[in-house]
């Protein structure tokens, strides 16, 4: 599953470190994305039920030959395929109706990174590092959620003729 998750971005992702112009056509990027998914999504779902798996080894040991047996693995298998199929269609037809401008998108894009990158970053420290649990959490406690309004705000369309009014006033002062 690796193999076939790496390969869904990697000649990409090459082809774009050797090129100028780093380009991908809609209908590429909307299969890249449901491929990635898909087998992200697969790979999750077997990496849970390899966990099931230990848990009823460890937990249920001298049941463990009933209730792990060949159908049941072959059940988890074509399980975690399904669930990661469904899961791929279901965010590629969100993201289909999603309208790609540069400025819903990017704003968009920040308030994501600003609300996951600080909990990644206090929940992937070691116990007993210096940790600003504080501080980095004012970014998805309070930053993020304040710039969703002014994103809101400014995918109105009256809201963005007005502020490009004013920026013209602005600009020629």
């Amino acid at each position: 599953m690796d193999l076939c998750y790496t390969s869904t971005m990697v000649p990409q992702l090459i082809r774009d470190l050797a090129a100028t112009r780093k380009i991908i056509s809609y209908n590429s990027c909307m299969t890249q994305l449901f491929t990635a998914h898909l087998l992200a999504g697969v790979e999750i779902f077997i990496l849970v039920s390899m966990a099931l798996d230990r848990y009823v080894a460890i937990v249920k040991r001298l049941h463990y030959m009933a209730i792990m047996n060949q159908r049941k693995c072959n059940l988890l298998v074509v399980v975690a395929w399904g669930v990661g199929f469904w899961h791929s269609i279901a965010l590629l037809l969100m993201v289909l109706r999603l309208p790609f401008g540069v400025l819903t998108c990017s704003l968009h894009v920040t308030v994501v990174v600003l609300f996951f990158v600080p909990c990644i970053y206090t929940y992937v420290l070691p116990a007993g590092s210096e940790n600003k649990d504080k501080e980095i959490s004012v970014f998805y406690t309070v930053v993020a959620p304040m710039l969703n309004p002014l994103i809101y705000m400014l995918r109105n369309m009256e809201m963005n003729i007005a502020m490009q009014k004013v920026w013209a006033r602005m600009s020629h002062r």
